[in-house]
């Protein structure tokens, strides 16, 4: 052991609510949007004067910014520089550590851990409203482990380490992605051949609908069976190829509705709630009618349409239609108006992305490994059920 005890969050922290009352001509504003997995991306500065009437929220270094909405979307951030002018959403928790008892970084772990997250969120799912919502007093009433500041440090370097190791296959893979996303723009965009024909997106490959197999039969669903993929698994899950979504179908649930199993390499679009959400299916997929999906024609190939999707998207989001909210029908998709290139531009694109996907894949199935690790890892550390001297990363 190593002399852990259990205290609620809410003895080790606070929540701020310090108003922002400097006469400052810009600001930055920090909306639930602008943080993600531990990350600030929003630094863009705005007049003060535009904020006008909105409640004002000051933050500094070593807060955790904790969004009330939906704590499975991950919308959370260590504030690991000096916040000047900076101000937070209402919708924001700015939660500082005491650290006295708790090292900030220590109690962010905490927080960001997979299973706290769950929690969080059966508690946001139980309160009436639009969204999932908490507040600080759900946070305030978890049970935390406190071992000494010492070995609080020790945890938060482990945690670190593997928190980097994530970070760089992350950074790798966006440089390769934007290889082949420019290789695409001079093929496609900046070279195209004024003679190639011009098609519809049926002509790249088949537009795949969705179902959702009646909830009502619990014998439709199981957690290991055909994958079932809705927007929403895309919406917590970023990766550029996906194979599972949070729930499976059995096939039962495929026979008694309309999903169809689509086979790898698939590209997923999400057509409404929200358009454009976009993936490569890594094994055979099935979806909830969230998606318009298009199976590629072999002579095409997976890297062009995914590629033609992104590029196109702003296209497609305007021919979609509905009064309730936008939605892309399959009629629609099938006739978005597409370039057909001659087969041997075609083959030296897909020839081109082919390593830089395999890598890519590799590299998202790693950090998934790597993503549970930390998680399973953080308690038995927190607890002392593993010595943080016996860990070697």
């Amino acid at each position: 052991m190593n002399g852990t005890i259990y205290m609620p969050v809410g003895e080790v922290c606070s929540s701020i609510s310090d108003t922002y009352r400097e006469k400052k001509n810009m600001v930055t504003l920090i909306n639930t949007s602008d943080v993600l997995e531990g990350r600030v991306l929003n630094h863009e500065r705005v007049p003060n004067s535009n904020l006008k009437g909105q409640f004002k929220k000051t933050f500094q270094r070593d807060d955790i910014l904790y969004s009330e909405i939906r704590p499975q979307n991950r919308r959370f951030a260590y504030v690991d520089f000096s916040p000047i002018d900076y101000i937070a959403s209402t919708k924001l928790m700015v939660i500082r550590a005491k650290k006295d008892v708790v090292s900030p970084k220590y109690l962010y772990y905490f927080l960001k851990n997979s299973s706290t997250v769950a929690e969080l969120q059966l508690l946001a799912e139980t309160r009436s409203g639009t969204f999932p919502q908490i507040t600080f007093s759900e946070v305030a009433n978890l049970t935390i482990p406190v071992p000494s500041l010492a070995v609080q440090e020790v945890i938060v370097q482990t945690m670190q380490c593997l928190e980097d190791k994530i970070t760089c296959n992350e950074q790798i893979n966006d440089n390769l992605e934007q290889q082949a996303q420019s290789y695409f723009q001079e093929l496609f965009v900046d070279n195209a051949d004024p003679e190639w024909a011009i098609g519809t997106i049926s002509d790249l490959g088949t537009v795949v609908g969705g179902s959702t197999p009646s909830k009502a039969k619990p014998e439709y669903y199981t957690e290991s069976g055909i994958a079932w993929i809705t927007p929403k698994d895309l919406s917590i899950n970023k990766s550029k190829f996906v194979s599972h979504g949070e729930n499976d179908i059995t096939e039962l649930g495929l026979k008694n509705s309309s999903a169809a199993i689509m086979p790898e390499g698939t590209v997923l679009f999400s057509s409404r709630a929200p358009i454009g959400y976009i993936a490569i299916a890594a094994g055979e997929v099935t979806t909830n009618q969230g998606f318009k999906s298009v199976v590629p024609k072999p002579e095409i190939g997976t890297p062009f349409v995914y590629f033609f999707l992104k590029n196109t998207l702003p296209v497609i989001e305007g021919m979609a239609s509905g009064s309730t909210f936008k939605e892309v029908s399959g009629s629609t998709m099938k006739n978005v108006p597409a370039v057909i290139p001659d087969a041997e531009t075609l083959a030296k694109f897909s020839d081109f992305c082919a390593p830089i996907f395999a890598q890519q894949r590799i590299l998202e199935e790693q950090n998934q490994s790597l993503a549970t690790l930390r998680d399973n890892l953080l308690p038995k550390l927190m607890s002392g059920e593993i010595d943080v001297s016996a860990v070697q990363l």
